[in-house]
């Protein structure tokens, strides 16, 4: 009972009480129409432009594992929350919570790390800010970025605009990125090459949009994974969702280790991957597009729009059955990203 009047872990899983949090006492004092969507980014007209403006904080832990860091992963992630909105990534802001006796050689490997990523996305850090606290006040480092980006003429994404008979489509494997970090924190000695996906999706994104302009809706499903977002998106859109099973990517490697912790990959974080929601007759389009760029060459069709249960998700299973597939109650992995 004590903790009903308490912050968890689990309020940053991105599941349940991650929208608890936000729908019972954070929209509760900041109403903005935008802000109300409850999109990875917000759209905003200004002096005749159409903008998308986006922010996220990252406290992953460890802050290196195999394939990235924290400072790849503010980058990305920024990155990729502005280009799922249908708009061309611009300017970052960067900012820094170090706490005191941070080593200075692994602040430069992070910068580096946010160099090339920037590089990579084609994106300018423009201003940012730097704050040093107490040793034990926070844990190494954590980094805030912002990202604004102009929108595609024509474009219009959003988690409110599933339609039935939409097909929808992921650009390759899932889970990859929670793992490879529960495995480096836990110190599991795994004889396995898993390592996290993340990347810069908006040049693939872009080309999606040039090809299928029509396509429906872009998230990315980082925390809580790719359950928790498509529950999102069937309760904003107020559809039913379904997945099959045996289409749904998961490595060996990951899918072993799964089986081995008893975790589901539906609720494991990525970040590196995009969910597209495309009118059928066009989904053949998405996938030749994703095919032909490095970050999605396992693309598939996972499941499609339905008219019901409204607000929900299933799962076709292997075996012919059903099954409801649930947002992430609680917290698999805290500190994820």
């Amino acid at each position: 009972m004590k903790n009903q009047n308490r912050i968890l872990l689990g309020h940053g899983s991105g599941g349940k009480l991650s929208h608890r949090l936000v729908s019972d006492l954070i929209l509760k004092y900041f109403n903005h129409i935008e802000l109300a969507k409850l999109n990875d980014a917000a759209r905003l007209s200004f002096i005749g432009e159409n903008l998308v403006f986006s922010t996220d904080s990252y406290v992953v832990d460890p802050i290196f594992f195999p394939g990235g860091d924290i400072g790849k992963l503010a980058i990305c992630g920024t990155v990729n929350d502005v280009a799922m909105m249908g708009a061309k990534p611009l300017y970052l802001s960067v900012g820094l919570i170090i706490e005191e006796g941070f080593a200075l050689s692994d602040l430069e490997l992070i910068l580096d790390s946010m160099r090339v990523s920037a590089a990579e996305a084609d994106i300018e850090i423009v201003t940012g800010d730097t704050k040093v606290v107490p040793k034990g006040a926070a844990d190494k480092i954590f980094i805030n970025t912002a990202g604004v980006g102009v929108s595609f003429s024509g474009i219009n994404l959003s988690g409110q605009n599933a339609q039935v008979g939409d097909k929808i489509i992921i650009n390759g494997t899932i889970a990859d990125h929670g793992i490879t970090v529960m495995a480096r924190r836990g110190g599991l000695e795994l004889d396995l090459e898993i390592k996290t996906d993340s990347a810069p999706l908006n040049h693939m994104i872009r080309e999606i949009l040039n090809k299928v302009p029509n396509v429906h809706v872009m998230r990315d499903p980082t925390r809580g994974g790719v359950a928790t977002t498509l529950n999102e998106i069937a309760g904003q859109s107020e559809v039913g969702i379904k997945l099959t099973e045996k289409n749904i990517p998961v490595s060996e490697q990951v899918n072993a280790v799964c089986e081995i912790l008893g975790l589901d990959p539906l609720y494991i974080a990525n970040e590196g991957k995009v969910l597209v929601f495309s009118p059928a007759d066009h989904a053949e389009d998405v996938l030749s597009v994703m095919r032909t760029d490095k970050y999605g060459q396992n693309a598939c069709i996972i499941g499609e729009v339905v008219n019901e249960p409204r607000g929900k998700v299933y799962l076709e299973t292997m075996i012919g059955g059903q099954r409801m597939v649930d947002m992430l109650a609680g917290e698999q992995l805290p500190r994820i990203c």
